[in-house]
């Protein structure tokens, strides 16, 4: 019964290891803001993450590093939340799992090229027309 539980040890290790490498935050806002908020916005989408090598010859490109063909970036996700100066507590992040699978698409392109096809999750809170500082009392909002 010994070998057993270290078998299953052993590959929940090994999957947790290798899935948790797959997620990468791109945006991440340490302090949150809870005061002045008119509303929350989030969403995720699939994106293509696709990559080049740099050499794209045959089973040389195996061995030569690889280009993103497209810049995935937290400017245009949070953008749909409304202006970069209303947004906060903002959080982005890019869940490449679905690219090993695809993985294939390198080894049949002979290494020249990979599809990824990578999931974006974007999260933030949106302020008000006129976010009131902690210091302003109660009376004065109302005036």
């Amino acid at each position: 019964m010994q070998p057993f539980r270290s078998h299953v040890s052993a590959y929940l290790l090994s999957a947790t290891l290798l899935l948790s490498g797959c997620t990468s935050t791109l945006v991440h806002d340490e302090v949150k803001r809870t005061a002045g908020l008119e509303g929350h916005c989030a969403g995720s989408e699939w994106v293509d993450d696709s990559s080049i090598a740099v050499l794209p010859i045959p089973i040389v490109a195996f061995i030569t590093p690889q280009v993103d063909l497209r810049d995935v970036s937290s400017e245009p996700y949070l953008n749909r939340c409304g202006a970069s100066t209303r947004v906060v507590n903002r959080e982005v992040s890019v869940n490449r799992l679905a690219c090993m699978p695809a993985g294939l698409t390198r080894i049949i392109t002979l290494g020249v090229w990979q599809w990824c096809p990578a999931r974006i999750t974007w999260s933030a809170d949106v302020l008000g027309d006129m976010p009131w500082s902690a210091g302003v009392l109660a009376e004065d909002r109302r005036n």
